[in-house]
Order: structure tokens, then C-alpha cells, then sequence
């Protein structure tokens, strides 16, 4: 039997899913925005240029997902690991 779509939790929805995103993006173009009023000094030459924490989280996000992508088939357990019988207890 098919649930109404209406009877789906409200953080499954597509409506709000897309809102969400939507949301997401207007606070962080404001928060980059905002390092046009707001000097931004710095510790390095690098960090502050403007938009580096964007930059540089994003950067980071992606390298993050990188590495856990490389080291997946590294960690990954073979399929038959809890049939029993396949190891001597």
C-alpha cells in the first residue's frame, strides 16, 4: 500500500529539499558578500584574498571526498566476511 505523498516526513520532501538548497546558497553568497565591507587581514598573504574560506572549504570538501573514495577499496571487507563457516573462530 502506497503512503500519501503528504504523509512523508517534511525533511524527505522534495519542496523542502530544494529549499533547503536554495537557502543554503543565499547565506553563502551573503557570507561572501559580506568580505566586500569587511576587511579581512589575514595572518597569510593567502588567506586574504577574498572569498578564501569559501575557496578553501570547498577545496577541502572535495579532497575529502577524494580520499575516502581512494581509500574505499582499500577498507572494503570482501562480501562473504559474515557467512559462517568462512572463518575459523
Amino acid at each position: 500500500m502506497k503512503k500519501a505523498p503528504d504523509s512523508d516526513h517534511w525533511l524527505v520532501r522534495p519542496v523542502t529539499i530544494r529549499r533547503f538548497w536554495q537557502v543554503s546558497a543565499v547565506v553563502l553568497l551573503l557570507t561572501v558578500l559580506v568580505q566586500i565591507s569587511i576587511k579581512v587581514k589575514g595572518y597569510f598573504v593567502v588567506d586574504g584574498w577574498f572569498a578564501f574560506g569559501a575557496l578553501f572549504g570547498f577545496l577541502s570538501c572535495v579532497a575529502m571526498v577524494l580520499v575516502a573514495k581512494a581509500l574505499g577499496p582499500l577498507l572494503k571487507r570482501p562480501t562473504t566476511y559474515y557467512t559462517p563457516g568462512d572463518r575459523d573462530v
